[in-house]
């Protein structure tokens, strides 16, 4: 096995960080990178794009692990506003909490978030999967265009407002749901779907028939004036 690559950030700057991860290919054989003492520095491991394990050894500020498109970053702590954001591939893993617009705009890849997440988590999602082992904020998922967000407890006001086609699953109480987002049946495609995902974030132990199912009603796509107040 190879050895890990420790970086201190007591020592080394955020600059050197980002810089070294980023200038690893995409066939870099580097083995894992160990990030101490990330004490909450924003923009920590962002635009990696090899297929390297990253441990951020404590919590995290804005942005952690940004631009992800390959790497396995694992954050052992909390997470600040917009981790994982506009991901395109890999994992990004919160073993905490997460603040607000955790995965906005992500592309691809799997965020996982072990605690709660924030306000408008997966806001602009466009294809990534979220699972959050705990509760979410209010507007999550807000103008979600394409992916998944699972959610093993319970979700805070107009969930999925303005969604397009992104599919949303919640297993505890939805406080109320946005514009143009209503309850979809949960058919076994959809309980398959669940199950993968949880197994994927290590929550396999989740039963996937508890959750319901949310999804976009299709009546904003095009203005109507009828529609007027919901836009």
């Amino acid at each position: 096995m190879t050895a890990a690559t420790v970086i201190d950030l007591d020592v080394a700057t955020v600059r050197d960080l980002n810089a070294r991860l980023q200038a690893l290919g995409r066939d870099s054989n580097l083995g894992p990178v160990h990030v101490r003492h990330p004490r909450g520095r924003h923009a920590l491991a962002v635009g990696v794009s090899a297929p390297v394990d990253i441990l951020l050894d404590g919590p995290v500020g804005y942005y952690a692990g940004g631009m992800n498109d390959g790497a396995r970053i694992v954050i052992d702590g909390n997470a600040a506003t917009g981790v994982a954001e506009n991901m395109m591939a890999g994992l990004v893993r919160v073993r905490g909490d997460a603040s607000q617009s955790a995965g906005a705009t992500a592309h691809g890849g799997l965020l996982v978030i072990e605690g709660n997440a924030g306000a408008r988590c997966g806001i602009s999602l466009k294809g990534a999967d979220i699972v959050v082992g705990g509760s979410v904020g209010h507007m999550s998922a807000f103008m979600a265009q394409s992916g998944t967000l699972v959610v093993c407890g319970d979700a805070g006001e107009a969930l999925g407002d303005s969604l397009y086609e992104a599919r949303l699953f919640v297993r505890g109480a939805v406080r109320s749901l946005g514009a143009d987002c209503e309850e979809k049946p949960m058919g076994a495609a959809e309980r398959a779907l669940v199950a993968a995902l949880l197994d994927r974030a290590g929550m396999a132990a989740i039963d996937a028939a508890s959750f319901r199912c949310f999804g976009s009603a299709r009546r904003l796509y095009h203005f109507h004036v009828d529609n007027a107040q919901a836009y």
